[in-house]
């Protein structure tokens, strides 16, 4: 019997009954461990890294599973003789679907016609870029990257994708392309879509000469992680480009920073993931994960390998 803990009942009774599975609630942020015989630790949905250094008290743990694709922190947390899975798949959809909305407010000019509308005004957006026939370069071309630039192909867009090496195509572009083509790249493209992991590498990859190589009128949006772009590069380049930002860095955005009053900014907060789809594809995961653990195999999605003893 593989004990599990489960931050919240609401997620323990999602998943249900798991043969071979045991579990507890447990919320490491608040408490000590209940059990000492948990063996898999559920995290909590927010603030996970901080939360996690409390594993170090179950001698017997061997997996904490996230409840997010991205994973910065929690390494550093987690004793490391105990594995981490993170929740890869999870929120493609629901990333994707607002990387496609935000592309298509900011270039069809919603933002301001809502402000408008908001002061009972019929302010006319004049002649605004559409999605069709825009040159979108992915920059992160993982699973959400690929998501997106599916949704993408019915607007009749061009694709470019980017990821750390270079790579053959999927069907969906013809190749993917290396990192370090960015600076002949950016000054070909109308919109850029940021989706990459938060790491050392990626930490204000948005920089100013990365804005500097877009050419006046592109668009960004960052759907990433808010330290993926250098804030005090976005605030001069703001009005220039037009930037669509779920994430921001620091985060929350503080009321009153430039960001928000900046011209062709739009700012959501870090939303992407948080729809209708989470629960029930977070529930299917984590009976994927625990019926392969019950079954002695090896669970999915792994970012840093179980030990072998």
């Amino acid at each position: 019997m593989v004990v599990v803990s489960f931050p919240d009942p609401t997620l323990r009774d999602a998943v249900g009954e798991v043969p071979g599975v045991e579990s507890v609630l447990w919320d490491p942020a608040g408490e000590a461990a209940p059990d000492p015989r948990i063996e898999v630790v559920v995290a909590p949905y927010l603030g996970a890294a901080e939360a996690l250094s409390a594993v170090e008290q179950l001698e017997g743990c061997r997996l904490v599973q996230l409840q997010s694709a991205g994973f910065d922190g929690v390494l550093e947390a987690v004793p490391e003789s105990v594995a981490v899975a993170n929740a890869a798949g999870v929120y493609d959809a629901a990333t994707a679907e607002l990387a496609v909305g935000m592309a298509i407010a900011s270039l069809r000019g919603i933002p301001q016609a809502v402000r408008a509308g908001d002061e009972q005004r019929w302010a006319s957006l004049g002649q605004r870029p559409s999605l069709a026939d825009r040159r979108v370069l992915i920059v992160g071309y993982g699973s959400v990257g690929s998501a997106i630039a599916r949704r993408l192909v019915p607007f009749e867009v061009s694709l470019t994708a980017v990821a750390s090496r270079p790579r053959a195509g999927d069907g969906t572009v013809a190749e993917v392309r290396g990192v370090d083509e960015l600076p002949g790249l950016l000054p070909a493209h109308d919109v850029v879509i940021v989706i990459t992991p938060l790491n050392d590498a990626t930490r204000h990859l948005v920089d100013e000469a990365f804005l500097s190589a877009m050419p006046d009128g592109a668009l960004l949006i960052n759907v990433a992680r808010g330290p993926v772009a250098d804030t005090d590069a976005l605030v001069r380049h703001a009005g220039r480009l037009r930037l669509a930002l779920d994430v921001t860095d620091p985060e929350p955005l503080p009321d009153g920073h430039a960001l928000w009053g900046a011209p062709d900014v739009l700012i959501t907060p870090h939303a992407g993931g948080n729809t209708t789809a989470l629960l029930p594809r977070m529930a299917a995961l984590l009976r994927d994960q625990l019926s392969l653990l019950a079954a002695g195999e090896q669970p999915r999605h792994l970012v840093r390998p179980i030990v072998k003893t």
